[in-house]
């Protein structure tokens, strides 16, 4: 899995008017927190070093440099400023290497589907599916293969299995469907 270095600055526990000085200098307060860190870790990281974390639709363990000691982090909740969208607020949560770690990792749909060629339409519903593994076995991308989904099927997340994961998304998620068409169905009842 891609790994993402944040520079951060460690802070202490401020009231409101702290924190909204905070952020007109553009910095996003930020909260460290997990088995792995003894307490939660306050800090503060760049509002534009973040760009690159946020915008980007992959995965990635986050490596939190905070005063010269490097921790190894995921993205657990991100706040939203309701108007401008820009970040407000960010948890971070603990993994170490050797327990497992729960991420949402991007799906990539591979090949072309059997129902598309006879003139269906593709959807893809998931974009991400929530797995656990160890960091080792965490791959940038899950690959699902749709050439054998025929028309009025779908593929869930029961239906897919990854070696050395286990995917904690609903088994009932649809990941992506194949639908006749109108003009199909319009067909079908001419023939008729």
């Amino acid at each position: 899995m891609k790994h993402f270095t944040l520079n951060g600055t460690i802070r202490e526990v401020g009231n409101k008017a702290v924190i909204k000085a905070f952020r007109r200098q553009g910095l996003v307060p930020c909260n460290l927190y997990g088995k792995e860190v003894k307490g939660n870790i306050l800090f503060t990281v760049n509002a534009k070093d973040l760009k690159g974390l946020l915008t980007s639709p992959a995965s990635f363990i986050v490596d939190l440099v905070l005063d010269g000691k490097t921790h190894m982090a995921v993205l657990h909740e991100l706040q939203f400023h309701p108007v401008s969208d820009e970040c407000l607020h960010i948890d971070f949560l603990s993994v170490s290497a050797d327990k497992p770690v729960a991420i949402d990792i991007p799906v990539a749909i591979t090949g072309h589907a059997a129902g598309v060629q006879a003139g269906g339409k593709f959807t893809k519903h998931t974009r991400k599916l929530r797995v656990s593994g160890l960091m080792d076995n965490l791959p940038d991308e899950l690959p699902v293969d749709i050439t054998s989904l025929q028309l009025d099927k779908r593929i869930t997340a029961g239906d897919l299995a990854f070696e050395g994961l286990t995917i904690l998304s609903p088994k009932t998620t649809i990941i992506c469907s194949v639908k006749s068409t109108r003009q199909m169905i319009a067909a079908a009842k001419a023939e008729a």
